[in-house]
Formats: structure tokens, C-alpha cells, sequence
């Protein structure tokens, strides 16, 4: 399972056979089922995870008991409340996945251990996190200058995979909308 994580890195910096053996050494295979929430809210999310397969979501609950979700990710990524996970705080949001999903995760001793040990690991996680903030900005002004038809036609474009893949109403409150819009746009689409 670590071929995929690997291979991704590679399209970043060289790998060393040192940085092979801290990947195998401090990521954990794990199989999740579909459905099983991994890190709840109101606690410290213990690990980051690598998604080798599978789709996972960010969620919480608002006043009303109703699931926002916030977050979707597919394969290959890294996936957890990063600044909950980085600073070791409470988070408000639970990780669930939505499919079965096989995944790579660590802790965070053994992810600080990894950041000390490899100047490649270090810079690839800077590289990843530099692209999760590009990716949150751009999210954030879609959400606020995009209609709900064109965040659809934007995350069918750029995401497919999701469309294809993800329950419609997870997919509609991370575009912040209700169901029914979000059948209506597709409805609307289609003919």
C-alpha cells in the first residue's frame, strides 16, 4: 500500500532508500469500512491519513442536529483536521469514510520523528500543505461568488470521480445546498 504514497512523493523530490524505509517504518496500512467514522469530534484527531483507496468526508453537526459536510477527498491524498492534528487540539469536525477505504495513516510522534529524519519528507509535507491552503482558498471563493449551478459544473469537471462515487447529499452540503437543489441542478443538466 505505501507504492502509491511513494510514487506521489517522487513527482515532487528524489527518493532516498532512507525515505523509503521511514515510509514503510511510520505509515500503518489500515482497512476502514464504509461508513465508520475514524476521529470524532471533540477529541484530538489521533492520526493523518493517506487515502491509497476510498472516499472520506469531513462533517459536523449544526444547531438543527442536520450533517454539514465540509470536506470530500478522493484518492491519493492526505486527509484530517490538519490544524487539529498539527497542534494536538480538540476538533469540532468528525472523519468519516464514506466507502470502504484503504489507507495509510500516522501519529503524530512518529509524523514529527519522520519530519526530523528526511529533509524530503519535511519539504514534501510543505509542498502538501501549501497546496491544501491554495485549495481552501479557491474553495471559499467558489462558495462565495459561484451559484450553486456552477459550483456543480465545477466539481463535475474537476472531480468526477466524486460525482460518481459519493451519496448526493454529502456532495450537496459540501457545494452548500440542500438535496433538492442539487437535484434539481442535475435534473436541469441532464436535459
Amino acid at each position: 500500500m505505501h507504492h502509491q504514497l511513494l510514487k506521489d512523493i517522487c513527482t515532487q523530490s528524489q527518493l532516498s532508500e532512507l525515505d523509503i524505509e521511514l515510509c514503510e517504518k511510520y505509515f500503518e496500512p489500515i482497512l476502514y469500512p464504509k461508513n465508520k467514522v475514524i476521529e470524532e469530534a471533540g477529541k484530538v484527531p489521533q492520526y493523518l491519513y493517506y487515502i491509497v483507496s476510498g472516499f472520506m468526508r469531513l462533517f459536523y453537526y449544526d444547531d438543527n442536529g442536520d450533517e454539514v459536510t465540509i470536506h470530500i477527498n478522493c484518492p491519493h491524498g492526505f486527509f484530517t483536521s490538519f490544524s487539529n492534528f498539527s497542534n494536538q487540539t480538540q476538533s469540532n469536525v468528525n472523519t468519516e469514510c464514506i466507502t470502504d477505504c484503504e489507507l495509510l495513516r500516522i501519529n503524530k510522534p512518529d509524523f514529527d520523528a519522520l519530519m526530523q529524519q528526511s529533509i524530503t519528507w519535511k519539504n514534501y509535507s510543505v509542498f502538501v500543505l501549501a497546496d491544501s491552503m491554495t485549495y481552501n482558498e479557491n474553495r471559499a471563493k467558489d462558495l462565495a461568488t459561484l451559484t450553486a449551478e456552477q459550483r456543480y459544473l465545477k466539481l463535475m469537471e474537476s472531480h468526477p470521480e466524486i460525482i460518481q462515487n459519493v451519496p448526493l447529499q454529502y456532495i450537496a452540503s459540501f457545494l452548500g445546498m440542500k438535496p433538492e437543489s442539487l437535484s434539481r441542478i442535475r435534473r436541469k443538466i441532464i436535459t
